[in-house]
């Protein structure tokens, strides 16, 4: 069968078929993906149930893939998976959904504030994968918003504002959101700010984006206040004026997105069920971002 990707929302979002990603690829089927990468941000690819070494070696075709963050104590203990691939479903050690006051579930809540995975690292990644290997029937729902979208349809007063401006990321910012205030001096070091760029051109197609995450905690040479209100104001923005794609899940379904012109979210479900999601995470190229560590 021949790969096709077809639209699924305009440019934003495509639907690849013809794909079976238990086996490895060819060449031409991974420059195939880069260039629906390219244009949709979001690839959706149904019935693919992947082993966690096949995911790792699916997604190490688009580059080196980041390793799963030690520093951070609040996912200590978690499910023993592979330093490449992140755990992000709800589940303790035993396979149970995590109790209601249990800290990694307070940390995976973050998940549904708007945001770039991982912006908080000093080049921030490329591609994110996920691999939907448990599913709820109700909510759990994936949503993404179009950062390129987002940045054409601001005034040009606004483009000239935000063109030169430094954000500064850290995981701490959008945790304390949900109040984890209690942080160890090793992870403030881990997690320590760094700047990135509010507007980012695509290093292959060139067109500019926004780019936004829960993790912005301030802006470079402003006041902390005027900051955050000008970020809160700024996402609400670009949500609103982007195309939305809403993704449904399917057990054995896999996403795949580019952080550098996307957010996302995950819309609330019953976590009292399972829902056992794994990423891999393709790392940044540093010679195609510009990034000042604090």
């Amino acid at each position: 069968m021949t790969m096709t990707i077809s639209p699924i929302l305009s440019d934003f979002a495509g639907r690849v078929s013809g794909l079976d990603l238990t086996r490895s690829l060819t060449s031409d089927e991974v420059r195939a993906i880069e260039a629906g990468m390219d244009r949709f941000a979001v690839l959706v690819f149904h019935g693919q149930n992947i082993t966690d070494d096949q995911q790792i070696e699916f997604s190490s075709n688009f580059g080196p893939l980041e390793q799963t963050n030690v520093e951070n104590v609040i996912v200590q203990g978690e499910r023993c998976l592979s330093s490449s691939i992140e755990d992000v479903s709800n589940l303790d050690e035993n396979n149970k959904p995590l109790a209601r006051n249990d800290l990694r579930r307070i940390f995976i809540l973050g998940n549904q504030l708007w945001h770039s995975d991982s912006s908080f690292r000093t080049v921030p990644p490329k591609y994110s994968i996920l691999s939907g290997r448990v599913t709820v029937a109700q909510g759990g729902y994936t949503e993404f918003a179009d950062m390129r979208a987002a940045y054409d349809e601001l005034d040009v007063q606004t483009k000239t504002l935000v063109e030169h401006l430094l954000c500064e990321h850290s995981w701490i910012y959008s945790r304390e959101a949900l109040g984890l205030t209690e942080v160890s001096k090793a992870e403030r070091t881990a997690f320590n700010p760094v700047q990135q760029p509010l507007v980012r051109a695509h290093p292959v197609t060139g067109r500019k984006s926004l780019y936004l995450s829960s993790h912005i905690g301030a802006i470079a040479g402003w006041p902390m206040h005027e900051s955050r209100l000008f970020i809160s104001k700024l996402t609400e923005r670009a949500v609103c004026a982007s195309s939305i794609y809403r993704h449904v899940w399917r057990q054995y379904d896999l996403l795949m997105w580019d952080n550098r012109t996307t957010m996302h979210r995950v819309v609330p479900f019953d976590d009292t069920k399972v829902r056992d999601m794994r990423r891999t995470t393709v790392a940044g190229d540093p010679d195609q971002h510009r990034t000042v560590p604090l």
